[in-house]
């Protein structure tokens, strides 16, 4: 039961890091169509590239958390699909944790 909670927060974790992969994408296309400064281009594209870096270290974080979860380690088993402190996912039924984030 525990592999499957791992599983799922890890899917998940995946998802939301893919999402945010995609959001810098986007806003770095939208930026460079809006101004004809290279400087400008340059800077979004280091921007998209910085977002990118950190989707990906918020997702080995939240698999890592995750792995720890499961052999008991972290505080009260929780299983998380985004970072090591936010859209926590409880081991818990009925339980959720920053479903209602604004």
């Amino acid at each position: 039961m525990e592999s499957v909670k791992e599983t799922a927060a890890n899917i998940a974790a995946s998802a939301v890091s893919g999402l945010e992969k995609s959001k810098a994408t986007v806003e770095e296309k939208l930026e460079k169509a809006t101004t004809n400064d290279s400087m400008e281009k340059e800077m979004a594209t280091q921007r998209k590239q910085d977002r990118i870096r950190h989707a990906e270290l918020d997702k080995q974080k939240a698999y890592h958390h995750n792995a720890a979860a499961r052999q008991g380690q972290a505080s009260r088993n929780h299983y998380i699909a985004k970072g090591a402190t936010t859209h926590q996912m409880s081991a818990m039924p009925d339980v959720h944790r920053g479903a209602a984030e604004p």
